[in-house]
């Protein structure tokens, strides 16, 4: 069984006289129409298309009721011409955020791909260092084992320095014979 309002329809009646607390008219918030019956609501959504249709707008509302339509009104108010160069400007901004979508993933999978080589480089060098590390002090451990028994430092008192620096000294005595033999 379905009610019906009897007397005038809400389009004929104003905000201020459905709801006679507002001032001025036209003011209505969400609290408003909480409390209104469904019969109520209905009818003022009727009365809201009735105007849509009256402004030459379409009647249809989108779910959020504001951002979408008013797009669409906006559409109904461009020449054919505009809206088909409204149609080819998304169409292009479409193709171009697709493209810097694509180009964004691409620089991101190259960065991946030399971070992980980065990181394959960096651990290989780590392992070297271990091994090199390892192999000095093996070094130095067969270098210490050798002091006791070397007879040529026992002998002389001389350190590895003193015995670097004759040969550089034997070098350069050898250079400098040989440069005073040869005839300019």
């Amino acid at each position: 069984m379905m009610l019906q309002h009897s007397g005038p329809s809400l389009a004929d009646i104003s905000c201020s006289a459905m709801v006679p607390c507002l001032s001025p008219p036209g003011t209505l918030t969400l609290d408003d129409f909480t409390n209104f019956t469904p019969i109520v609501k209905e009818e003022l959504r009727l009365a809201i298309q009735n105007k849509r249709l009256s402004n030459g707008l379409s009647p249809d509302m989108s779910s959020d009721g504001a951002s979408s339509s008013s797009d669409r009104a906006y559409e109904h108010l461009l020449t054919p011409q505009e809206s088909e160069r409204r149609k080819r400007r998304r169409e292009r901004n479409k193709v171009a955020a697709a493209k810097c979508r694509n180009k964004k993933k691409e620089k991101t999978e190259c960065l991946q791909k030399e971070s992980e080589k980065l990181e394959t480089v960096n651990a290989d060098l780590k392992a070297q260092i271990e091994e090199l590390k390892q192999q000095k002090q093996q070094l130095v451990y067969m270098l210490n084992l050798h002091r006791p028994t070397c007879i040529v430092r026992a002998q002389n008192g001389q350190t590895p320095e003193d015995e670097r620096n004759l040969f550089i000294q034997h070098i350069k005595e050898s250079n400098d014979s040989d440069a005073r033999q040869t005839p300019p």
